[in-house]
């Protein structure tokens, strides 16, 4: 009997439920009290974050796949060992470290920095591989400048000593520093909306909407992918988790309905990268653009929204325009979708109002905002919840319970904010590591000669460093390095900082979806067993129009600088500019080719004025010129294309 009770209780999903409510729980008091501050939290909290992923990683697989059973149990045991040593000491001589100790620590200061450092190294290696190898290179690189054969990469070097405490217990860079500080403050505030909607099933009920309001067209199908990842790229601010969650259902969806499988994937890859650009979550780079700034995380979010509306309508119309070439105009029946889970999307979309009314109407601070607007969509679902299974007994929720989605949404939180946490600790090391050796300091003067010759030279090395930079990083990676690398020079050029911060955001966007790797890509192309290479392709093929405005911004600055009517004016020049430069590139405006191709051609470059024109007035009466031509442009192309479809091979 005592065995039966061990083996049901004393377990690894219970020891981890217990850490996610810890987490949990102090997420949501530091939310309302603020007690201690970030850097105090965050030494308090990355232990238990990095207990939770060690934890979540070893019950999908064994963390060593070639060592036998016992050592990755012996190993776990240790790891997690670490991490209650790191929490004890902390909590005990914080003060003394944080203030007292700076400069001159003790040796178990440096033991405890030590096994951490090397943990999140390790942890790093076993869930992000390139960030590992980049930060071992730039410890060798740190300790052993001097032998560089390069001036521009020569520096004294420094003993692996200064490498740990400047990873560590410095604090002010490293696993502790403002980015850690970010994952468990800001990050994980936010992090309570999407945990509560996915615990009470908010977030499946959504694409199911989606889905339906897509309607019966089968040419609309793919635009049920857009809008379900529009959706959930409010709250998760994340990629590959909108392909997850969202492609899932959509590209299946598609497939049925006869949209090549390439295709399926590439358009839930472009709609999945937008939940880095859609507010009010907008990705990890919107929470540290505001830290970079020093402004509040609102005076991002309405900036952001301009960006979110370009991005999301061209992406729909260009997959709009190919779908009319692709699929035929045939009737097909929407799926049902039941009042509970209306109910749920309602509630959804009720709550993301309810956060912006709290952060801008309001003022309210962030923190205070997500924890009151959780406690909002908490309440609302769970009465639904109650309501539809024990008064109507709907069979939607039957198979729910309260226990149940309580709990998912404390793992879910827990899943989410230590996953975040082990990315920024392991920045933290990149950066300090960068600090150290001057790096930023020679890449940046770098930056300063060249845009002294040239700005629009400035530029285009920005876009270059910052694509070789995505091409291995993910994109807060890429974010965080372009930031201290890029937006220094271009602010000392003239660049507005609003402009400079949002350019380096764009990109490392961009450089998610980039060749040769691209995670949101490989998820979704293995959703829809399609080829990777040809998914990756097609969707920077779709995106093309829409990554125009990456560099639209430093000629209607207005979009990042100034919210408000001129905001939306330069949105819609902008919109319609890549609106015109899709319709160009996807459409069919006459059936002789060669006609077709002049006029296409003709309709980009005019497209490109309304771009990138540096005078309001030119480019806002060209913008004029192409929404009349995309008028009369989709009109043509709903009467050529489908000839096209109708002139192609079946299958």
């Amino acid at each position: 009997m005592p065995n039966d009770w061990l083996k049901r209780y004393a377990n690894l999903k219970n020891l981890t439920f217990v850490l996610s409510l810890t987490l949990f729980v102090w997420v949501i008091w530091y939310c309302y009290t603020g007690s201690g501050g970030g850097q105090e939290l965050v030494s308090r909290l990355l232990p238990i974050a990095l207990m939770l992923q060690i934890l979540f990683m070893y019950q999908r697989a064994f963390l060593y796949q070639r060592l036998p059973a016992l050592a990755n149990h012996l190993l776990v045991v240790f790891y997690l060992g670490i991490c209650v040593y790191a929490f004890v000491y902390f909590l005990f001589e914080y003060e003394e470290i944080s203030i007292y100790r700076q400069g001159s620590y003790t040796t178990q200061d440096f033991v405890v920095g030590l096994l951490m450092f090397l943990l999140v190294m390790e942890l790093s290696r076993l869930a992000h591989a390139t960030l590992f190898w980049v930060n071992f290179v730039l410890v060798l690189y740190t300790m052993f400048g001097y032998l560089s054969p390069l001036d521009f990469f020569w520096h004294p070097g420094t003993s692996f000593y200064r490498v740990v405490t400047s990873s560590t217990v410095e604090m002010s860079n490293g696993i502790y520093g403002i980015y850690g500080q970010i994952a468990l403050t800001l990050i994980a505030a936010f992090l309570l909306l999407a945990s509560v909607a996915n615990g009470f099933g908010a977030q499946g009920a959504m694409i199911r909407v989606m889905q339906r309001i897509a309607g019966t067209n089968r040419q609309m199908v793919p635009q049920a992918a857009v809008l379900g990842s529009l959706s959930i790229g409010m709250v998760s601010g994340s990629g590959s988790a909108n392909a997850v969650v969202v492609g899932s259902i959509t590209i299946p969806l598609m497939k049925r309905y006869g949209v090549p499988g390439y295709f399926a994937a590439a358009t839930e890859t472009a709609a999945s990268m937008g939940g880095l650009i859609m507010p009010p979550m907008m990705g990890v780079g919107a929470f540290l653009m505001s830290e970079f700034l020093g402004v509040p995380y609102w005076d991002v979010v309405t900036r952001g929204f301009a960006l979110a509306f370009i991005y999301y309508s061209s992406l729909a119309f260009a997959v709009y325009l190919i779908c009319v070439r692709l699929l035929p105009r045939d009737p097909i029946v929407a799926p049902g979708v039941s009042a509970y889970e209306q109910i749920k999307t309602s509630i959804f979309f009720l709550g993301v109002v309810f956060l912006m009314a709290m952060m801008g109407a309001i003022g309210m601070g962030e923190l205070l905002a997500a924890l009151y607007t959780t406690a909002f969509m908490f309440v609302l679902l769970l009465l639904n919840f109650l309501y539809f299974k024990f008064l109507l007994k709907d069979p939607a929720a039957a198979q729910e319970t309260f226990l149940g989605n309580v709990r998912l949404s404390i793992e879910t939180h827990a899943d989410m904010t230590s996953y975040l946490t082990l990315l920024l600790a392991t920045l933290g090391i990149m950066i300090g590591l960068f600090t150290v050796t001057g790096f930023i300091n020679r890449m940046g003067g770098m930056l300063l000669e060249l845009g002294s010759w040239n700005i629009m030279a400035m530029i285009g090395m920005s876009f270059i460093f910052g694509w070789l930079v995505g091409m291995g990083l993910p994109p807060t990676a890429t974010y965080i390095i372009g930031a201290v690398v890029i937006v220094a020079p271009m602010v000392k050029l003239g660049v507005n900082p609003w402009v400079a911060h949002f350019f380096v955001f764009l990109l490392s966007v961009w450089g998610e979806l980039s060749p040769p790797t691209s995670l949101t890509a490989a998820i979704s192309a293995k959703i829809a067993e399609a080829n990777f290479m040809k998914t990756m392709w097609e969707a920077l093929r779709i995106c093309l129009p829409i990554t125009l405005m990456t560099f639209a911004i430093f000629s209607r600055s207005e979009i990042v600088v100034h919210p408000g009517w001129t905001q939306i004016g330069s949105t819609l020049v902008v919109t319609v500019g890549t609106f015109g430069t899709a319709l160009a590139m996807f459409g069919r405006l006459m059936e002789n080719k060669a006609g077709d191709f002049l006029l296409r051609t003709v309709l980009m470059v005019v497209a490109f004025v309304a771009l990138f024109h540096p005078d309001d007035t030119v480019s806002a009466i060209t913008a004029a010129f192409v929404l009349v031509a995309i008028v009369f442009g989709v009109m043509r192309h709903r009467r050529i294309g489908p000839k096209e479809l109708r002139a192609q091979p079946a299958g």
